[in-house]
């Protein structure tokens, strides 16, 4: 049994002064538009892309090296997170809530990738909302914006 997809507004949508893509949440203007006349297979399909690019901007930065770990974390810290998303989703929960304030990633159940050795946290936060952005732009100029455009 699936639990019901909640929104993944974050109160910060750029959808309304000409993005294609929220800058917030990800999400396309007309998904942003359309979301409560969708059905909750349709919102599955949107937040499993959306999961699926945040994993992957996530990874590139950091890796988990003790799920459990960084799973009592965000539960000691209370720091809300969905608990059925991958937990990379979990990590940039994490880092929203408090990169500034992380010493030690260790103490978390994670470590940087080459990448992000000796790269600030909250530079690490940008750079992963960042490339979240930048798939999700990639995907709808590729594939959403050719079908929207009247010849």
């Amino acid at each position: 049994m699936y639990k019901k997809v909640r929104t993944p507004c974050i109160g910060v949508c750029s959808t309304g002064i000409g993005d294609d893509v929220c800058r917030g949440c990800k999400r396309f203007a007309h998904e942003v538009i359309d979301w409560n006349a969708y059905s909750e297979e349709q919102r599955r399909i949107i937040a499993s892309r959306r999961e699926g690019y945040l994993t992957n901007a996530v990874r590139s930065q950091l890796e988990i090296i003790d799920e459990s770990l960084l799973l009592s974390q965000l539960r000691h810290q209370q720091i809300r997170f969905d608990d059925s998303q991958s937990a990379y989703c979990w990590v940039f929960e994490l880092l929203r809530a408090g990169a500034s304030q992380i010493g030690d990633l260790g103490a978390f159940g994670l470590r940087p990738t080459a990448q992000a050795k000796g790269v600030s946290l909250v530079e690490v936060r940008r750079r992963i909302d960042e490339d979240f952005y930048a798939l999700s732009v990639a995907y709808y100029q590729r594939y959403i914006a050719p079908g929207l455009q009247k010849d």
